[in-house]
């Protein structure tokens, strides 16, 4: 039988899973198929919903960590190497890319002339590697 703190790092990272797929995989994309959506708009709509999402993250996070400092004897283990993953990322994301990102986005919005960047592409590559270790993490918490 699941553990209450195990079945709590289960729920939140699957949550963490699906907030992620559902935003970066389905939204990002889908908001500029949308009839009348400009490219300023999609983006302004965009900086709004990933600095959200990064703000529920930071939770998810949270909760996490001190889910295993309270239920775990020895938290430095093989399977939390799954967790630390992606709460790297998410550092990286928070204090770099998204910051990089959403510069980029307010110059198109203000009409500038924006340079190319393989920052956006970065940023997806580094969701997949996030999404993968959080699959990860949540089945082997399953014990």
């Amino acid at each position: 039988m699941i553990k209450f703190n195990s079945a709590i790092l289960i729920v939140i990272t699957f949550l963490w899973i699906g907030f992620v797929s559902a935003i970066s995989f389905m939204e990002a994309w889908l908001k500029f198929r949308a009839p009348g959506i400009t490219l300023p708009l999609g983006l302004g709509i965009g900086r709004l919903v990933f600095g959200a999402l990064n703000k529920v993250e930071w939770v998810f996070v949270l909760i996490i960590i001190v889910t295993i400092m309270l239920a775990q004897k020895n938290p430095v283990n093989f399977q939390n190497l799954f967790a630390l993953i992606p709460i790297v990322i998410l550092i990286i994301q928070s204090w770099y890319a998204l910051p990089e990102l959403d510069a980029r986005a307010e110059m198109h919005i203000r009409g500038w002339n924006v340079e190319p960047s393989n920052l956006h592409f970065i940023y997806v590559m580094m969701e997949f590697i996030k999404i993968f270790s959080l699959i990860i993490y949540g089945i082997t918490s399953f014990k």
